[in-house]
């Protein structure tokens, strides 16, 4: 496998840099997500209960002890229950804005990695290449198959090293895209759910 790896020349060390960067940043986001995830709809209607008993101070504790955005969200909302109805709404949606950064951390270098690692790969074909013509040019014309055979045994392993950095890197962006997907509308959920239940209890202010 070393022997591979050398024959691959220098690209190969910048294939390499970026598996390892993808790795780190896809194990990164999959324990944060992990972390972060919760069975919204208990955990609304566990909210929903201490609401309607008017335990609005319990409410607030059960959201802040809960990880995750959609628990934030709440929170947000709830610590200001007794502002008008208008204001709730945009305390909920401003509480949503401030998590989505936090769920798309590392996830545009994921999706980089995943567009740049196959240019890497033919850069390194076009590279071996050029090293192959320039073993056959300056021998007038004339190169044994081997001299031949390594600047295309070159361009090769590059672009298989390339590809098999780029497709898990792509796959990987793809299900964690879809995981932040599931947040956005469990967050949303969680808002439209929560102002409704403040509004409902009758405390907050009329706007």
């Amino acid at each position: 496998m070393l022997e591979i790896f050398q024959k691959g020349g220098p690209i190969m060390w910048l294939i390499l840099l970026a598996s390892i960067m993808a790795l780190g940043a896809f194990l990164e986001r999959l324990i944060y997500y992990h972390r972060a995830t919760i069975h919204t709809g208990d955990f609304l209607r566990g909210i929903a209960n201490l609401v309607e008993k008017g335990h609005m101070a319990e409410a607030v504790e059960e959201c802040a002890t809960t990880p995750g955005p959609v628990a934030q969200v709440a929170h947000s909302v709830l610590l200001r229950h007794r502002t008008s109805s208008q204001e709730l709404r945009v305390i909920a949606q401003e509480a949503g804005q401030l998590e989505i950064p936090k769920l798309e951390r590392n996830l545009p270098l994921l999706a980089m990695l995943a567009y740049v690692t196959p240019l890497l790969g033919l850069l390194g074909t076009v590279l071996g290449l050029l090293d192959a013509f320039f073993r056959i040019s300056s021998q007038g014309g004339y190169a044994t198959t081997a001299e031949i055979a390594g600047g295309v045994y070159q361009s090769l392993i590059t672009t298989a090293a390339a590809l098999a950095v780029a497709i898990p890197a792509f796959v990987s962006y793809s299900y964690l895209a879809a995981r932040l997907d599931g947040f956005l509308r469990e967050m949303e959920r969680a808002g439209i759910e929560v102002v409704q239940m403040v509004l409902a209890s009758g405390r907050h202010r009329d706007s």
